[in-house]
């Protein structure tokens, strides 16, 4: 398993919208500057199908990133099951005044742990610095 996390100065409500409503997530969920999130899918509940379109930037590749919601804690706990049937979960803890963010998840065997470990940093630190801005 891998785990990547961050502590955000804001709101456990701040958090939990960015992290959840697609218009904002188009916004953090970038982790190489020629990549972007093109679209987003997301019905929040449980056995709701979420879809991240990928693409590059100049057109010459994309990728769809889905799966299923399998248990939904409101404002502290995400689960999930990707279309490959790995799993993850994301949590959010309120601590004094900001939110500890932390996704854990199966890797993927094709890539090397260390490339998703930072692949998933960078997208963590980019939504802290999203959320943070606004």
């Amino acid at each position: 398993m891998i785990t990547v996390q961050n502590k955000i100065c804001a709101s456990i409500d701040k958090v939990w919208g960015f992290w959840t409503i697609p218009e904002h997530i188009k916004k953090w969920n970038i982790a190489i500057d020629d990549w972007y999130t093109q679209d987003v899918k997301n019905d929040l509940k449980v056995n709701g199908k979420f879809q991240y379109k990928m693409a590059k930037r100049d057109g010459s590749l994309s990728f769809d990133f889905e799966g299923i919601y399998t248990n939904i804690e409101s404002l502290s706990l995400i689960e999930y099951k990707l279309d490959d049937d790995r799993t993850g979960q994301v949590r959010f803890e309120k601590i004094a005044d900001e939110v500890k963010i932390a996704e854990t998840f199966e890797p993927t065997k094709q890539d090397s742990v260390k490339m998703q470990e930072e692949w998933c940093q960078t997208v963590i630190d980019n939504f802290k610095k999203y959320v943070e801005r606004i």
